[in-house]
């Protein structure tokens, strides 16, 4: 153990290894809160393809492309930092799936519903939900676990 410590800190400084726990610990609380928090919030029917979405629609076209941005920014970094968590601790499927959410891309929505369609993801984002007192959430039949 004392070796790979060594090797460790040979490449890497202390301060960075410090402040690489610290950041992981916090991604860990942040995401035990904030993941529950968003997933409570959204509409019951948010991963239903049958169900179209318009993000800003009514909005400037300058403020709706200033959003689009820093959504896509934001969801970026929740796909980069929940495939770390799939390795660290956290929650890394539901972190990657809200930060997909956030993306814009082609055939975005059904791959969403395939992932919130995973019987194992549906009953724990549904048992979050009915905790708060929130509808489970409702998928076309196709992506239905």
């Amino acid at each position: 153990m004392e070796n790979i410590s060594g090797t460790l800190q040979h490449w890497v400084s202390v301060d960075v290894l410090v402040g690489l726990t610290i950041a992981s610990i916090i991604g860990f609380i942040g995401s035990l809160i904030a993941i529950p928090w968003i997933l409570v919030r959204l509409p019951s029917d948010y991963f239903d393809l049958r169900v179209p979405r318009h993000w800003m629609k009514d909005h400037h076209p300058v403020l709706r492309m200033l959003g689009l941005i820093i959504k896509n920014a934001v969801g970026a970094l929740f796909v980069a930092v929940g495939f770390l968590m799939l390795f660290l601790p956290g929650q890394g499927l539901l972190t990657m799936l809200i930060g997909i959410s956030l993306l814009d891309f082609p055939y975005k929505r059904r791959l969403e519903a395939r992932i919130i369609g995973q019987p194992a993801i549906l009953n724990v984002v549904n048992s979050m939900r009915y905790k708060f007192h929130k509808p489970p959430l409702t998928l076309s039949s196709e992506f239905h676990g």
